[in-house]
């Protein structure tokens, strides 16, 4: 209390420290949590199964792709496994939308008609595609949120003729707004049967077919049933099978590993907070040396002296600590409330560490300079007046 500046400095260092690491943690938890989040929409009980199956030969580096491809009666083949609820073939691609005078470059997605089943997609307005007609499909389409706003912004879009490319489609459905998924506009997009956009796009396979299982049945189970029927479809495993708990386990462990790098950046600062304190410690001690030889020669023990130093370290790093604490809840709060945009989330596994370290920190720079008190002796000490 006698030196408050010199005090305030000192856990200044430690302020910044437990404020960064609470900032910083709290952007990567909450970037953690909203591409997971963004990831679970289209459900957690889903598979994918792309063409190719990559091989080592033994040596490093290489490896031969063994491309085969994905066809449509692959994707109902796989939908009449048992376990497995319902299969989408996939295709994606890029083309104009032309509807009376506007017209728009817009995502194409080829799919089956379980789409919003499998992907948990609902329909706003109308139908979705039908079922059953995957060797002779209708030229049917459905618009996506955006589109069809931007297609048809004073008219209902159901039935309606529009162009895609230079093929004529009727639109049977628009559906329910699903936002993004990682910059992805999902609502700028329009749905059509799998095989008129192999067509429109003069592909010979699809690029993925998902498949959604039932909550009850083991995915190993699944991944045995898909391997076996279309080994016996290709001749061979000329596919690669991703499931959706693969998928997010990778996602978390490495947005894990991001969440405590950035912890261990603002940990930095607590490093510096630490010679901070050890270093006005031992200019306390230098400056108080006559105060300490008063003190020992009125008979106080070197425990006294120690355990006084020790206590005023202890209480700088404290002080510290909670006023990081609170800084940084305040600034996350703040983001939270300015930048909308930015997900932030506590992280408290990473924060009371924090702060149990500041205190810590607080202990073992006062350590040394209290030792160094404590062996002062008292005419020495009396001395340097």
């Amino acid at each position: 209390m006698s030196h408050r500046l010199r005090s305030v400095l000192t856990a200044l260092g430690l302020v910044i420290g437990i404020a960064a690491v609470i900032i910083l943690t709290s952007i990567g938890r909450g970037i953690h949590t909203y591409v997971l989040a963004e990831f679970t929409q289209f459900g957690t009980h889903l598979m994918a199964i792309f063409p190719g199956k990559i091989t080592t030969l033994g040596v490093s580096g290489a490896t031969i792709s063994t491309v085969r491809p994905l066809s449509l009666e692959d994707s109902v083949s796989l939908g009449k496994v048992d376990g497995i609820i319902a299969a989408v073939p996939f295709v994606q691609g890029n083309a104009r939308i032309e509807a009376a005078m506007k017209q728009r470059r817009s995502n194409v997605f080829g799919v089956g008609a379980a789409v919003p089943e499998v992907w948990k997609i609902k329909v706003a307005q109308g139908q979705f595609l039908p079922a059953y007609e995957q060797d002779n499909p209708r030229a049917f389409a459905v618009l996506g949120h955006t589109l069809a706003q931007e297609l048809f912004p004073d008219s209902s879009a159901l039935g309606q003729r529009i162009r895609i490319g230079t093929d004529r489609f009727r639109v049977l459905g628009v559906m329910e707004s699903k936002g993004q998924l990682l910059g992805f506009d999902m609502d700028d997009t329009i749905y059509i049967p799998a095989a008129k956009a192999l067509a429109l796009f003069n592909r010979e396979s699809l690029m993925e077919i998902d498949v959604l299982y039932e909550s009850d049945v083991p995915v190993q189970r699944i991944e045995q049933a898909i391997s076996r029927l279309l080994i016996a479809r290709h001749g061979r495993e000329d596919f690669t099978l991703i499931s959706q708990d693969q998928m997010l386990k990778s996602m978390s462990s490495v947005l894990s590993v991001l969440t405590l790098a950035v912890g261990a950046l603002g940990g930095i600062s607590l490093l510096v907070g630490c010679a901070g304190i050890l270093t006005i410690m031992t200019i306390a001690v230098a400056e108080r040396t006559s105060e300490i030889g008063l003190l020992r020669a009125l008979g106080a023990e070197k425990s006294t002296i120690f355990a006084l130093f020790l206590a005023e370290s202890l209480v700088l790093s404290f002080a510290g600590g909670c006023l990081g604490v609170f800084l940084g809840l305040l600034i996350v709060q703040l983001i939270s409330l300015l930048v909308p945009a930015l997900p932030v989330q506590l992280a408290w596994v990473y924060i009371v560490p924090g702060f149990v370290i500041s205190c810590l920190i607080g202990l073992v720079a006062g350590v040394m300079p209290a030792m160094k008190a404590a062996r002062l002796l008292p005419l020495d000490a009396l001395r340097a007046e």
